[in-house]
């Protein structure tokens, strides 16, 4: 293999990478926005059961004891 067929071989591989790093570049930019989406949904849920019924905390069937006591 000459000079001149390792350097094409090399501008191949470099444009090979340049497109991976571009796609993987991409697909951690959409995970990051699903991932900001997903924190602010479950913060918003979050703050709907907390003010939904605020005395649940401590009257909420996990406390109650159970019919055959």
């Amino acid at each position: 293999m000459n000079t001149e067929d390792r350097l094409t071989e090399l501008e191949v591989k470099l444009a090979f990478q340049d497109d991976m790093l571009d796609t993987l570049n991409l697909t951690v930019t959409r995970q990051q926005q699903q991932i900001d989406l997903l924190q602010q949904q479950l913060r918003l849920l979050y703050q709907q059961m907390r003010s939904h019924d605020p005395g649940q905390d401590q009257a909420g069937p996990q406390h109650e004891i159970p019919p055959h006591y």
